[in-house]
Parts: structure tokens; sequence; C-alpha cells
């Protein structure tokens, strides 16, 4: 065989190789159930946005090895847990399902997260977190889970606000289980000033509230959401759109407005830092 044949024939198989590659990954894909939601928001552009449903996740979270269920320090408890952040007087409140691998709902964070802490400010606004785990179900991995653990940890500090913008502003491709390792949620502890202490390693470490993440992601898969993120302002679905309007800071703004007409801020001291 000349050489010419011979590199032919190595970059042909090298092709093959590749497009055998590509064709798993398609069909990865296809095995993981997704919902496509497209259009352009606002000037920002959350655009093409994607939200895994949880057709098959998590069902082994709930395992016999569960320990207690631990609350983080100020979470709402009964049927649908979460961590509330703002003023708990404030008139409306915005729920929102989420999960720290999710590459969605880092988008909308990212987008409409200074919106949201401005109306928080305002007491204009209380927002319940609701922690879920669909990643770790679809992909495999842990990500979901420790990432949770570690920000309700952090609400026990009084840190959750700063810490969950963290985790989404340094979020990890989504098949990088990143997350999954302790050691990196301490690390990015870090960045919260006062966050990093022996108490809220030893709550990282030790999966403190595990169970309680694993109970807040059963209500997601019992409550008929489709996907994350799910946001919800005073019970009616927003995401991705209200009424025919796409999601967008200014239409979170007038939404809220618009449902607080004719009622007083919340004055309470915030939920949360």
């Amino acid at each position: 065989m000349s050489e010419n044949n011979r590199d032919g024939s190595n970059k042909s198989a090298r092709e093959r190789l590749q497009q055998q590659r590509e064709r798993e990954k398609a069909r990865e894909k296809q095995r993981r159930v997704l919902i496509v939601t497209a259009g352009v928001v606002g000037v920002l552009g959350l655009a093409a946005v994607v939200g895994v449903i949880a057709a098959s996740a998590g069902k082994d979270s709930g395992s016999d090895k569960a320990g207690p269920v631990v609350a983080p320090t100020g979470s709402l408890e009964g049927d649908k847990p979460a961590i509330p952040t703002g003023r708990a007087d404030a008139p409306s409140t915005l729920q929102i399902w989420e999960d720290f691998r999710c590459p969605a709902c880092a988008q909308f964070e990212n987008v409409m997260r200074d919106s949201i802490h401005e109306l928080e400010a305002a007491g204009a606004l209380k927002t319940e977190y609701h922690l879920a785990t669909l990643i770790d179900g679809n992909m495999g991995g842990s990500g979901s889970l420790r990432a949770a653990n570690a920000a309700a940890c952090a609400q026990d500090a009084g840190k959750f606000t700063p810490y969950h913008d963290t985790l989404y502003t340094n979020q990890p491709q989504e098949t990088d289980d990143a997350f999954g390792k302790n050691d990196k949620l301490i690390e990015l502890a870090a960045k919260v000033p006062g966050l990093d202490t022996p108490s809220f390693r030893s709550c990282v470490q030790d999966g403190t509230h595990d169970s309680w993440v694993e109970k807040s992601d059963e209500a997601f898969q019992n409550g008929g959401f489709r996907g994350t993120p799910t946001v919800l302002l005073n019970g009616e679905s927003i995401f991705p759109t209200k009424g025919g309007e796409q999601m967008s800071p200014e239409n979170l703004k007038k939404w809220v407005a618009e449902a607080n007409r004719g009622k007083k801020p919340g004055t309470a001291s915030p939920s949360a830092e």
C-alpha cells in the first residue's frame, strides 16, 4: 500500500470513528427527554432555552440509605419544601424549581438574577427556591444533589443567595459532574465572604441536608411540572411566557407591579442574605 493510500485509510478510519461518536451522542440525546422552548426574550437573548424533563430522573435518589430529613435553617416545609429569600410579607411570591446542573436554569438565573434581587430589595417580591436533582437522574452523577446540599448548608450560614448565585455563575458543562465533588463546592464557597467555615465544610462533607434535598426533588416529581426551570408568579406559570409575552427582566417587573397594584410592599427582615 502506498503512503498516500495508507494516509487516506487512516483518515477514513478517523472519520468513521468520529461519525460513530457523533451518532452515539445523538442517540444519547434522544434517550433524554427534553423541552425546547425557542424564542428570544427581549434584548438579552434568553433563547432556545432547554429544560430537562423529569421522566426518569431521581428515581434512585430516595434510597434506603437516606438518613433523617434535616431541614435547613429557616426553610419552608410541608409537601413542597423550599428555601425562601426576600421579605416574608412581600405581596407577591415567585416559586422557582431548579437544578444546579441544569444549563437552562443557569441561563434563566444569569439573565433574571438582578431583577429578582431588585424586586426583593424593594419588598415587592419574595422567592421560594425548590431544589431538584433531575440531571443526576437523567445523566448520572451526583452534582445536582451535592450542590443542592451545599446550598442548603449555605442557608444555615445565612449565605444562601450569594452562594446560590455563585454556583450558577460557575456552573460546569451539563455532562461534567464537577459539582459532584465536595472539594469543588467548598472551593466555590471561598468566593462568598464568611461562608467557608468549619461548620459549612462539615455540613457539605457529611451531606447533612441530602435527605431534605431528596424530599424536595420528590415534591417536584409528584408536582406535575414539565421540567426545570419551572417559574410561577403567585401560582401562575410565567416561564417561558405569560399571556403571550416572553419572560424578560422588564416583563417580570411589569407583571409584579400589576399583581401588587394597591398593595403595600413588604417590610419584614429579609428571609435570607
